[in-house]
């Protein structure tokens, strides 16, 4: 993780390396392989490379801003987000319901409501999985820089976005509400229903 030594006192550094050695610390330690390492960089409070790397499965996310995401894995795959245009369609997934503050839980029962099927579990894998086309919208809170730096290159490398409940870019000192999209035009639809506007 993050540490005032390495900047993370000073958002607007030039360059921040962000790490988190086991996104899914519960996944681990019941031995889900639904966990990953997430090394990702800062440039000027913005996510310009991310990593996920899941050691159980073999499989390799890679993402820099202004690139195609590259995925590699024992099977094969590429990494693309899918075309879902309606969240009434939309593969919805989310780590876990507890995870919501009494305010947050409101809009995203709306959500959840809203589309198609959800999920549970996950943590990275799940940002993975969207930049796979597998899932079409993680939506997520309490979120920590060290659990979103990494996903937003790599989700965004694949044609997908990752912003806040709002809408807005990710940034330094956000209040922790992520929501990740693989169509960009599920993003409006999301942001409505989460926030009630």
């Amino acid at each position: 993780m993050i540490g005032e030594e390495h900047g993370a006192d000073r958002p607007d550094a030039e360059w921040v390396w962000v790490v988190d050695p086991i996104d899914g610390t519960r996944a681990f330690v019941t031995g889900r392989p639904l966990f990953g390492s997430l090394v990702g960089l800062l440039h000027r409070g913005k996510p310009v490379l991310g990593i996920i790397d899941q050691p159980v499965t073999g499989e390799r996310w890679l993402g820099v801003a202004g690139r195609p995401t590259t995925f590699r894995a024992p099977l094969g795959g590429a990494a693309a987000c899918r075309p879902c245009a309606t969240v009434g369609e939309a593969e919805l997934s989310c780590t876990s319901p507890d995870m919501f503050l009494p305010g947050d839980r409101v809009g995203f029962e709306r959500l959840r409501g809203a589309a198609r099927r959800v999920t549970w579990g996950g943590d990275c894998y799940a940002y993975g999985l969207l930049a796979l086309g597998l899932v079409d919208i993680v939506a997520e809170a309490t979120m920590k820089i060290w659990d979103w730096t990494a996903l937003v290159p790599i989700v965004e490398g694949a044609g997908g976005r990752v912003t806040g409940w709002d809408g807005e870019p990710l940034a330094p000192g956000a209040e922790g509400r992520v929501l990740a999209v693989g169509d960009p035009a599920l993003l409006p639809e999301a942001v409505s229903l989460l926030t009630g506007a």
